[in-house]
């Protein structure tokens, strides 16, 4: 790094310097932290390469680097004045607020930095550090089969067998409040309720009609009670997995119901609280508003005695939980207006204090083993501890910042992706550098009320001024010229500043004033090949690399990860291989040839004033992240285009290319397989199917899955007629009901169908609407690539039906379909054994698709019918883009809608039980094969059920 300090400095030739870099590796944790995933829960210890965290604004973000496990390092546990606790190394880095001034400073301090300075003031009772609560987590929305503030309702105060719940008299309008929630509901005044008690019975399983003075009851299975079974809910009350990781709107209605029958608010409307004897749900109701950025704290409440009814008689309440917390009416914690009329506004509170955890202590423990992370988050923060609590990864710093306004001063420009992520980055950065440094400290203004100097984006010092922005404002690219400029992270920039060009282009043109005495710093983690901004300003430098001398023959060469070789299925066996000697160079040799290393140019740049720079994890120091880490997380990676692509980005600091090229058809039917049209394997363990809607009608292919996503195609099939003949929507209709032979035996119907929208929008909208959304997901691509969430959704939009326009009357899926494009393609050309090693029990790879010999010459061109080109736009950006090679591709489509459908059942996050489930419900063995899909999370935690039922899966007839 010093080289590339120096050619910063002004005395150096040098006008441009890029940095291409692999991501860092941070500081510890103990391993036994728990961190919330879209997918439940996992712990520091079970973390890996590619899996899916959250930032501190609820973004997902993803594990791009581990460090080994550390032992025999200080720790320490920091407490907070909710109760949660976390053990860190003394080293970690917590983003924080000082409140040692009348102002509170936003800081980044390490544990040993905090610990013995908690308190503050001359009795000691004030806390010094507090960090802000995480915001909204941001989750897909979920397809429940039971509205939230339905099942809330019922969780807080409904009979834990059966459809009623108790309610306050008053509260007759939770009627309607059901209502609009899709279920039916009757509010009773029983002659044996107790006290202003009501009930209310949800979905009734009887009615009584009136008719010429008579009355008829009619009886019939309750739809509610149903669901609840469905659930694993019915006398076993607890919050499900897929409710706890919902949208943020359906995680808020399930607050309501359960604040609506368990919850309260003080007169004085400053505290809401949700009492309960169920533990289970009192831990969930904790989760779920710490995820929705809140700060509730836990009191037990111990058992005592109550006088109930006239006759004086008492009783012993049991022991139970008070859940308390601050909210306001700009977002309401209940449905109930008596209740929801208390809530105070915003306005009137003080939301500085209840959306922050304050320090309560930092105590010294014995030494845990412990392990620190990198996240791709712009930020550097993810969430850690069951509080939800946000903390920082590793940190690039701003060195570079420090020396100009220290050694060179003059106008800077610094530029993030976006403003917002300016600002952030100038509380926890910036501001932490200058008051943590005697030296900026003498030189930059001093932050007052009536002095412009020194604000969030701004900061004067004798000689210059440091102006920052985001890369999403042309107006803040533009505003001053500047002699350095510094562009960080410049692949997450837009493509276009509000529409004004390249951001990276408009902030150059500041410098351009200062000619040869300008210095820009261009950095960043690369993406796309093609795309990359970074890559693209590396290769028109002179591409400088780090060689580093070999301890056998002294050659100089730069680590290349090809050179790391290790046993097929052992990484710990991994050992560098000297490009010049062939011989094996061992970790503990690394500290040595750093020590010896220089940079050196391998090409000549087209300008002579642009030098750059290219740095991979492969030159992590002894200790932090080794040869055996990286060749662990390589193989991690095999069969998951988005872990492999984030371990060549953050790993290896290389840009990914899309895997885009076209198989070659004949060589799809040469691996033809042999199974009649129709019949399932024995390993596909449920259906989905797609249909891509034409002109003269609807073609559906159906696809088996099975562990790893593996696939088959089971049956084609080309609805004659189209969109405009009713017959051919009613053998659409007919085909949810069809059911299919299984190897085993059994007969499976469809889990989904995918249906594309693109063409005739309103008939497919209407037909949706008939067979319902349960079996059926309309879907619309959409270019570009998403692999963390190619599919989202669904969005209701309006829909016509017979001439009338329904608002929100159908949902929409949209679909990413580059990366399902781009993920066919790669499973159609992976290498898997032949026929003889498969009989001898050797296993495909995780994703392999099976193509039967039915499967003609035409479908397979069909499907091998796109590619994947780099095209520029009229500004000369370079644009990944699919064009066809033949112009049927239906075959292709018809994959992708399946693949979304599988995507929709949830395939991409079961965990290991329910793939079991399914292949006891077939009656198949386990298969040593591919697990389950690439997304699968490593561990999810889950609620044990005192009195197991089993639910058999509508997937199988």
């Amino acid at each position: 790094m010093r080289e590339i300090m120096d050619r910063l400095s002004p005395g150096d030739p040098a006008q441009r310097v890029v940095f291409m870099k692999a991501a860092q590796v941070g500081a510890p944790l103990a391993l036994d932290t728990a961190v919330p995933t879209p997918f439940g829960w996992t712990t520091m210890g079970e973390i890996a390469e590619g899996d899916l965290l959250y930032d501190e604004s609820g973004r997902i973000c993803r594990v791009t680097g581990l460090s080994p496990v550390l032992e025999d390092r200080a720790c320490f546990e920091v407490v907070f004045d909710d109760g949660e606790r976390i053990v860190a190394d003394g080293k970690h880095r917590w983003p924080v607020w000082d409140f040692t001034n009348d102002r509170p400073v936003a800081r980044t301090l390490t544990t040993e930095q905090m610990a013995g300075r908690v308190t503050i003031g001359a009795a000691g009772k004030r806390r010094r550090y507090a960090i802000d609560c995480c915001g909204a987590v941001d989750m897909p929305e979920q397809d429940l089969i039971l509205h939230p503030y339905v099942l809330g309702l019922w969780l807080g105060d409904g009979s834990s067998i059966m459809n009623h719940v108790s309610v306050h008299e008053d509260d007759a309008e939770i009627v309607e409040h059901l209502r609009d929630c899709g279920v039916e509901a009757e509010f009773r005044l029983p002659t044996w309720r107790k006290g202003r008690i009501a009930n209310v019975v949800i979905d009734p399983t009887f009615r009584t009609r009136r008719a010429d003075g008579g009355s008829v009851s009619e009886c019939f299975r309750s739809r509610f009670v149903t669901r609840l079974r469905q659930l694993d809910v019915l006398d076993n009350k607890h919050v499900p997995l897929p409710y706890m990781r919902a949208s943020r709107a359906q995680r808020l209605e399930l607050v309501r119901g359960l604040m609506d029958s368990d919850g309260t608010i003080t007169p004085d409307g400053k505290r809401c609280e949700f009492s309960n004897a169920d533990r289970g749900l009192v831990d969930a109701m904790v989760e779920l508003l710490r995820s929705l950025g809140y700060k509730p704290a836990v009191y037990r409440m111990a058992s005592r005695r109550k006088v109930f009814g006239r006759d004086g008689r008492a009783t012993t309440s049991a022991e139970y939980w008070r859940v308390s917390w601050t909210a306001y009416a700009e977002e309401p914690m209940f449905r109930l207006s008596r209740k929801r009329a208390r809530m105070r506004s915003i306005e009137s509170g003080r939301p500085w204090k209840s959306r922050r955890r304050r320090i309560v202590a930092i105590r010294p423990v014995p030494s845990v083993p412990v392990r620190c992370i990198e996240v791709d988050s712009p930020s550097h923060l993810f969430l850690c501890g069951k509080g939800w609590i946000p903390t920082h990864n590793t940190e690039a710093g701003n060195n570079w910042i420090g020396f100009v306004i220290h050694q060179a001063p003059g106008p800077m420009l610094a530029v993030q992706p976006t403003v917002e992520l300016a600002k952030r980055n100038s509380r926890q950065r910036i501001d932490p550098l200058i008051d943590e440094s005697p030296e900026l400290r003498e030189r930059v203004k001093p932050a007052r009320s009536r002095d412009a100097g020194n604000t969030m984006l701004s900061k004067e010092f004798a000689g210059g001024i440091l102006i920052m922005t985001g890369a999403n404002s042309a107006v803040g690219l533009r505003s001053t010229p500047a002699r350095y400029i510094f562009l960080d992270e410049v692949d997450a920039y837009p493509a276009s500043a509000d529409e004004e060009g390249d951001p990276v282009t408009l902030a150059e043109a500041r410098s351009l004033t200062f000619a040869h005495r300008r210095k820009v710093f261009l950095v960043s983690t690369p993406t796309i090949r093609g795309l990359s901004r970074i890559e693209r300003e590396f290769e028109a430098s002179d591409q400088r690399r780090y060689f580093v001398p070999c301890p056998h023959c002294d050659a100089m060469q730069w680590l290349k990860f090809e050179r790391l070789r290790w046993e097929k299925g052992r990484p710990e066996t991994a050992e560098y291989h000297c490009e010049g000697c062939e011989r094996t160079i061992a970790e503990h040799h690394k500290t040595q040839m750093l020590e010896r290393g220089e940079w050196r140019a391998t090409t000549t740049a087209a300008d002579p004033t642009t030098v750059g720079y290219h740095l991979s994890a492969l030159y992590s120091p002894v200790g932090w992240l080794s040869w055996q880490r990286i060749a662990r997380a390589h193989e991690a990676a095999r069969g998951s285009d988005e872990a492999m692509r984030a371990f060549r980005n953050t790993i290896l600091g290389e840009t990914w290319m899309e895997t885009g090229e076209a198989p070659d058809w004949q060589r799809l039917a040469d691996r033809r397989e042999a199974w009649a049209p129709g019949t399932v394997p024995e390993r596909g363990l449920f259906l989905t199917a797609g249909a891509d809607v034409q002109k003269d009608r609807i073609e559906v292919d159906v696809w088996a899955w099975g562990r790893g996503l593996e696939s088959w195609l089971v049956d084609h099939l080309v609805l004659e007629g189209g969109p405009g003949d009713p017959a051919c929507w009613q053998q659409l209709t007919d085909l949810l009901g069809r059911t299919w032979a299984h190897g085993s035996g059994q007969r499976m119907t469809l889990a989904r169908l995918a249906i594309d929208t693109g063409y005739e929008t309103s008939a497919v909208y209407a037909w949706s609407r008939q067979v319902g959304f349960a079996q059926v997901a309309p879907v619309k691509g959409v270019e570009g690539f998403a692999r963390t969430s190619p599919v989202t959704g669904p969005t209701y939009v309006d829909a016509t039906v017979a001439g009338k326009r329904l608002r929100r009357g159908a949902r929409l899926w949209t679909v990413a379909t580059s990366t399902f494009k781009a993920e066919t393609y790669r499973f159609l050309r992976q290498d898997r054994p032949t026929r003889e090693e498969q009989a001898a029990g050797a296993l495909c790879p995780p994703g392999t698709i099976h193509l039967p010999d039915w499967a003609d010459g035409e479908w397979l061109k069909q499907l091998t019918a796109e590619q994947l080109v780099t095209v520029r736009t009229k500004r000369g950006f370079a644009r990944l883009e699919w064009q066809k090679l033949r112009e049927r591709n239906e075959a292709l489509d018809t994959r992708v809608y399946a693949r979304a459908a599988a995507w929709i059942a949830g395939a991409d996050r079961w965990p290991e039980a329910r793939w079991a489930d399914l292949e006891a419900q077939l009656g198949v063995a386990k298969q040593d094969g591919p697990e389950a899909g690439p997304g699968t999370p490593a561990h999810v935690e889950r609620r044990t059920s005192p009195r197991r039922r089993t639910v058999r899966s509508s997937y199988m007839r």
